[in-house]
């Protein structure tokens, strides 16, 4: 089989934080697969047909760029930030396991990205600069009990840990729950980080204390970072730089 399916992330938002080697891949492809706004930020080139689709059907997309594989395609399936970060590199590989025996003889690959939380974090300073944690607090594919229960451990561990999508309008109160366990599990007033639109022109950083912190200031297009006790803020002249150091005292 001469097709191909490269896995790539476009980064956070900006295209300067795109990497050339995921550019190259791109530029190369004859098909580009992945949900409506990530492949709208792929410009249209001849030769190059984009296959865009709603949210929520990442096996449906997966099989259809290894079927277009299978036919000989160099298909490009896109996600924003990284694409091994709650992203389509892990729908891919289970479309494969689950999928036709072919499919597993593919050429395959997954190219890095930029994702979010780690330009947020660059943003501020450093505040995942010591062991975090990612968390995705949506509830679609797995079930809010087994959130709550990494939350409160994690808070134990004392990691700094980074949200992806924290608050959305079909399950608004997803945050405020999220926010109730953590004030719980941590007891303090370590800092908070909502950066919004990061890496784009209207990108936004606010930093709140945990327990001023109100569900509203979250929604899906905002990354939440929160640090551990050990976070510091460095207050100056303008924003102020957070950072998490790299020693912890026996």
């Amino acid at each position: 089989m001469t097709g191909s399916v490269i896995i790539v992330g476009i980064g956070p938002g900006n295209d300067y934080l795109v990497t050339p080697e995921v550019q190259a891949a791109i530029d190369q492809a004859t098909d580009v697969v992945g949900y409506i706004p990530y492949v709208e930020r792929i410009p249209a080139r001849e030769g190059l047909t984009k296959h865009a689709s709603d949210n929520r059907v990442e096996i449906d997309r997966s099989r259809h760029a290894l079927e277009m594989a299978t036919d000989g395609k160099r298909v490009v399936v896109v996600s924003s930030g990284d694409p091994g970060v709650f992203a389509m590199a892990a729908a891919v590989l289970e479309a494969v396991e689950h999928g036709e025996p072919h499919w597993r003889n593919l050429d395959i690959q997954v190219l890095p990205g930029i994702t979010a939380m780690l330009a947020a974090s660059a943003a501020c300073g450093a505040p995942l600069g010591h062991d975090f944690c990612a968390i995705n607090l949506s509830d679609n594919m797995k079930p809010w009990a087994l959130i709550e229960k990494r939350l409160r451990l994690a808070a134990e561990a004392d990691f700094a840990m980074a949200f992806y999508n924290p608050r959305s309008k079909s399950r608004p109160e997803g945050f405020g729950k999220a926010l109730k366990a953590l004030r719980e599990a941590c007891g303090d007033a370590r800092p908070m980080i909502f950066a919004r639109n990061v890496s784009r022109p209207d990108q936004t950083i606010k930093i709140v204390p945990l327990t001023e912190v109100t569900e509203d200031m979250a929604d899906m297009r905002t990354v939440v970072l929160l640090g551990s006790s050990q976070t510091r803020i460095i207050e100056r002249d303008g924003a102020p730089l957070v950072y998490t150091p790299r020693s912890v005292e026996g």
